[in-house]
């Protein structure tokens, strides 16, 4: 690691490692489920549900955990979520019944919910120097970039030299060892007074705040599995009616879960929309191509997730060499855009991928530059948002866009995968392959047009920011005078 970090490399390597391991277990699960399924007897609706639980739990509880970073500490909440997340690790590796690995799923979630906003609100608090807070982020998207890309690849090797359990037993001693070094390694927190955690921790905008993310949260995963009835439906009004609450809740409030004043700051603003972007474009993107592989190509799985390492080789290279560059030189806001645009580049090359595509031709240039927007996006949309709040509002800001980037994700892969299979069933081609292949075509074309959108925000705050920078000195901000400058991030 680079100079700029003396001191705080051990930091650094512990929050990316634990970073990793959640994101990798957002995808690690799929190829062991065929074993999952054999081993407790789960049906195909269960096995959707060991990879749901998690994600509704990761979306549905991410602005609560956000704002308890804020007052209840962010090394303490790191340290209470990576407990959280290694002991359901272990629960779904000895789970030797249905109900306990997706209930161990679900609190994996929680977990991963509570760790995610505390680490971001960690690496901003630690890493002050500007040389040194991009060196971080450049590595914080490497291992979510990786993460994302490696989780198949990682889960069949586990899965041919180990068993499935391996999947969830593998967290447990890097967790033991991440709480052991977390005292040593992360800066203490202020104690609160439990008076003051009571005043501030605003219990009805978290009980309606979490409740409307999780039944909404619910709903977009269940409509991107192909399972949206009138039950669902209901859950999602239910949800809808919630989110008003929250809303009127947080408007009464002396001090809300999540002040709205923050979205009258553009950077906030456009990266929780560029995150919901993110979600919608790269998710999909990778469901596509394991199943491209796999229906089209007739690869094996652990095939399937070889072919994807590439992407993965190719964030790290990026995020370590190009990325803190990149963010010194032009700042978040055009990295975003850059990232966006190498996004779209990438999966408009994957639309034109034939049934009998050559690896090295047709797919590899293709991966490589989607790969190389991939970690730029990560960063871009998320350091506007971290940069433009005070240092005690950095955990609901970074579950905030967090949460967006969960959303986006379902839907994306509820909206394009629709559109695939209704194009697979339009077309009488030659074969089944080419009619399957014809639907994922149509699929990475719509996630390339998202990122298109992607472009157009990454347009909208750099134009938005020079218009800041160029205001006179005395002219009055116009944001709440509480929130920092929407240009500090660049």
């Amino acid at each position: 690691m680079s100079g700029v970090l003396q001191g705080k490399r051990a930091a650094l390597l512990l929050l990316t490692s634990v970073e990793l391991v959640v994101f990798l277990d957002v995808s690690i699960v799929n190829v062991a489920l065929p074993a999952i399924g054999a081993a407790l007897g789960l049906t195909v609706v269960g096995l959707a549900w060991v990879g749901t639980a998690y994600q509704v739990t990761f979306g549905g509880f991410q602005l609560g955990a956000g704002r308890a970073t804020d007052i209840l500490g962010r090394r303490r909440m790191f340290q209470i979520g990576l407990a959280v997340f290694t002991f359901a690790s272990l629960l779904a590796g000895l789970a030797a019944w249905d109900w306990m690995l997706i209930a161990a799923r679900a609190l994996q979630g929680v977990g991963a919910a509570i760790l995610i906003p505390a680490e971001l609100s960690l690496l901003t608090a630690i890493f002050t120097d500007p040389a040194a807070h991009r060196r971080a982020f450049g590595w914080w998207s490497a291992m979510g970039a990786v993460g994302a890309a490696g989780g198949v690849v990682l889960g069949g090797l586990i899965v041919e030299l180990l068993s499935w359990p391996w999947i969830f037993l593998i967290n447990v001693p890097i967790g033991v060892v991440g709480l052991f070094l977390s005292g040593r390694l992360l800066p203490a927190d202020d104690v609160p007074s439990l008076a003051g955690v009571r005043a501030r921790l605003d219990v009805p905008g978290i009980v309606t705040g979490t409740a409307a993310l999780l039944l909404l949260v619910y709903v977009v995963t269940v409509a991107a599995e192909g399972d949206l009835d009138a039950l669902t439906l209901l859950l999602g009004v239910a949800g809808a009616a919630l989110a008003v609450a929250f809303v009127v809740v947080e408007r009464r409030s002396d001090d809300p879960l999540l002040p709205f004043r923050f979205f009258r700051n553009p950077d906030i603003t456009g990266s929780t929309l560029a995150s919901v972007i993110v979600g919608a474009a790269h998710v999909p993107a990778f469901v596509f191509l394991a199943l491209y592989f796999q229906e089209v190509r007739d690869y094996s799985p652990l095939e399937s997730g070889l072919a994807v390492l590439p992407i993965a080789v190719v964030n790290l290279i990026v995020s370590r060499t190009l990325i803190p560059s990149a963010l010194a030189a032009w700042g978040p806001r055009m990295v975003l855009t850059l990232g966006m645009a190498f996004l779209a580049a990438g999966l408009l090359l994957m639309s034109r991928l034939p049934v009998g595509a050559d690896f090295l031709t047709d797919y590899l240039p293709a991966a490589v530059v989607f790969a190389v927007g991939l970690p730029a996006v990560f960063v871009g949309s998320t350091i506007p948002a971290v940069k433009a709040v005070e240092g005690h509002e950095t955990g609901v800001i970074s579950a905030v866009v967090n949460t967006a980037q969960r959303i986006g994700a379902g839907l994306g892969i509820a909206v394009l995968a629709a559109l695939a299979e209704a194009r697979t069933d339009a077309v009488d081609g030659p074969s089944d392959a080419f009619a399957v292949n014809e639907g994922f075509q149509l699929g990475f074309l719509g996630a390339g047009l998202l990122a298109v959108v992607g472009v157009l925000i990454g347009i909208w705050l750099i134009r938005r920011g020079r218009a800041l920078d160029e205001q006179p000195s005395d002219a009055p901000a116009d944001d709440d005078e509480s929130m920092k400058s929407a240009d500090a991030g660049a």
